[in-house]
Parts: C-alpha cells; structure tokens; sequence
C-alpha cells in the first residue's frame, strides 16, 4: 500500500476514535453526576443554617427538587 492511504486511514481512525471517545467521556460524567450530586441535602442544610434561616424538611425538598429540574 501506499503512504497516502495508510495517511487517509490514520487520519479517519483519529476521527472516529476523537468522536467516540467524546460521547463515552460524556455518558461517564452524565452517570457519575448522577450518582454523586454537587450537592447534598446536608450540603444545603448548613449552607441555609449559615445564612440564618432555619431549613425544614419541605423547604429542604423544594430547593433539591428546584436544582434536579435545573439539570434536567
């Protein structure tokens, strides 16, 4: 063969391997974010408690179910 085709086969493997490996790196943040939220309910405890409001259970609730429909 000659040194054009093993160029145009390198070029189009580098191609190929660029786009999957870009939808791969994309699913493995997209399951690991999903597992392991920014953050937490204790997070967003605290965080309140810091700025002086007292959180309950359903303020809690309302501000993690606000941050979920941002994500989606």
């Amino acid at each position: 063969m000659s040194t054009s085709i093993w160029i145009v086969i390198v070029v189009i493997a580098l191609i190929v391997g660029a786009v999957f490996g870009f939808f791969m790196a994309r699913r493995s943040m997209e399951t690991y974010l999903k597992k392991n939220p920014p953050i937490s309910e204790e997070m967003m405890k605290s965080m309140m408690t810091s700025m002086g409001q007292k959180p309950s259970q359903k303020k809690l609730a309302q501000m993690m179910a606000q941050m979920k429909n941002q994500q989606k």
